[in-house]
């Protein structure tokens, strides 16, 4: 079993079945086809070898009664490798060629009506470069109107339908092409799709894609399922995995990865400079490089949201220093306190006279099912327990006097200026400490707060300013934190996953929001150099 589920066998010349001749057949329909964008000479249809040898590989292999082998094809490859433009000729041909089954219905089905027609004028463009074949169809493309193209002569339909409409339940599909699967929401289309091709024998899904995003979606499901083909781990001829991805562990900046990735690169598409350009912008953006990877290397995202923090950049903020190192810095406190039972986090971020900011965290765990815990959320709690990177409290839930205890050891220890809390939990807390004279501030957890917020800790990271100690946890969280941004700017944290945590991100966009501020809240009584209520 491999461990690769890239395409080998369209490069290595390795003979593909074709006993019948049909996939040869398929091949010279496509090459008789003209297409509008072609440079080549009469417009004939640039079918390059990569792409020929997929056609084969569908439609060469038959059964002895003649039928195909190949009922389903997963075709995921990056955009811009004129994936739109062979979906448009195999959709052709089952509708005009030699693959057409009489009045058989050939559906070409997208994530939105706009998607769907992307496609369909493909096929009707190419339809137009042929007097032939204007003649011998009916092009139905009003706009606002059902696309359709109808084969006069053997009553042959191709028309577009999309998943954000109503499900097509009574179709009867000889041939249906998906169409970038992983924008599709809900799964209403597709189960009315499949149960339509199995009314009739000898039928064939392609689902053309390039990757998604998330796994709790349908476009996932069926890319795992064609992965697992792919490498071995389940046998199903039927099934034709073509995957071009890299894998999330190389380079991503290598252009060897690049033509690997993409097979249409050689030839001019996508164009080359720009593809440079892309991974330039991508290099120190971590949304812009999340998109290149997903969209030009091919690689499935795991978050549904784009990550918020390059950890490259932030990896590179470590170094070897001393908590009593920091002692006379200003610094500011940011407190996430925990809701049922969960991890409450006290982030500190120190302001450095150039502009940089250290920052160190202290977790609080509760002691009961420690174990379980560490199940639950993916992490080993128990093993940060014994590297002393978390606090393990007894009981199910954490005291609050045990963080104020904690905030108060801070304060005697270091320079804190701010200790920030959300007032939502944190009431009681709040009004102990700050009737001990202890700089509390409220900082609540809506977006205007922490939306600028969360801005600054990100400039703070991605801009290179950020000092840490490398602590395990406070990098899970902040590798585990995915973002949103709405129209006006404001950014909100998100977890990656269900199970993933972020109380250490959040606390430290508190701490850290502060320290970019400069601010104190500390009374003017407390300075040791003050020199009373009246100053001459």
């Amino acid at each position: 079993m491999s461990t690769s589920a890239y395409p080998e066998w369209i490069f290595d010349g390795s003979p593909i079945a074709d006993p019948l001749g049909f996939g040869e057949r398929a091949v010279k329909f496509v090459r008789l086809l003209r297409h509008p964008k072609s440079t080549a000479t009469g417009q004939v249809f640039q079918l390059y070898d990569w792409q020929e040898r997929i056609i084969r590989r569908i439609y060469g292999p038959r059964h002895p009664d003649g039928s195909r082998v190949v009922t389903k094809v997963f075709w995921m490859i990056p955009r811009g490798n004129r994936k739109t433009s062979l979906a448009a000729a195999l959709s052709l041909l089952h509708t005009i060629g030699p693959e057409h089954v009489p009045a058989g219905q050939v559906i070409f089905a997208a994530s939105d009506r706009e998607q769907a027609g992307i496609g369909f004028k493909e096929a009707a463009d190419i339809i137009r470069q042929d007097k032939r074949l204007i003649s011998a169809t009916r092009i139905y493309d009003a706009h606002n109107s059902v696309k359709k193209i109808v084969y006069k002569k053997k009553g042959v339909s191709l028309q577009t339908v999309s998943s954000d409409g109503a499900a097509q339940h009574g179709k009867t599909p000889a041939f249906v092409l998906v169409d970038e699967i992983h924008a599709w929401k809900g799964r209403d289309l597709w189960e009315a799709l499949k149960s339509g091709l199995v009314k009739t024998p000898n039928t064939l899904m392609v689902i053309a894609t390039t990757a998604g995003r998330g796994q709790e979606n349908l476009g996932y499901q069926e890319y795992e399922y064609a992965r697992k083909v792919a490498t071995g781990e389940v046998v199903d001829p039927s099934y034709l995995p073509i995957i071009f991805e890299a894998d999330a562990k190389d380079d991503w900046q290598d252009e060897a990865l690049w033509h690997r990735v993409n097979p249409g690169l050689q030839y001019g598409f996508p164009d080359l400079p720009s593809f440079r350009r892309e991974a330039q912008q991508a290099e120190h953006r971590p949304s812009e490089r999340h998109a290149f990877k997903q969209l030009n290397l091919n690689i499935w995202q795991a978050n549904s949201r784009d990550p918020l923090f390059d950890m490259a950049v932030y990896d590179e903020g470590r170094f070897d220093f001393e908590l009593e190192e920091l002692a006379e810095l200003p610094c500011y406190l940011g407190v996430d306190l925990s809701v049922n039972g969960d991890l409450t986090a006290v982030v500190a971020a120190w302001r450095h006279e150039d502009g940089r900011i250290t920052v160190h965290p202290w977790f609080f765990v509760p002691g009961d099912d420690l174990a379980d815990r560490a199940a639950k959320d993916n992490v080993p709690y128990v093993a940060w327990k014994e590297d002393e990177l978390i606090n393990v409290i007894d009981g199910p839930i954490i005291e609050p006097d045990e963080i104020e205890n904690h905030i108060r050891e801070l304060c005697a220890t270091y320079n804190v200026q701010e200790i920030a809390f959300d007032p939502h939990l944190a009431r009681k807390i709040m009004q102990h400490l700050f009737d001990e004279g202890l700089p509390t501030i409220e900082m609540r957890q809506g977006p205007l707060t922490m939306g600028p917020a969360i801005g600054d800790l990100e400039r703070t990271v991605n801009g290179f300013k950020i000092r840490h100690n490398g602590h395990a946890v406070l990098r899970h969280h902040f590798d585990s934190v995915v973002a949103s941004r709405n129209d006006t700017g404001l950014v909100r944290m998100h977890k990656a996953a269900n199970n993933n945590r972020i109380d250490g991100a959040v606390a430290a966009a508190m701490a850290v929001s502060r320290a970019c501020a400069g601010e104190t809240s500390q009374s003017k009584y407390n300075d040791p150099d003050s020199g009373g209520i009246f100053t001459f």
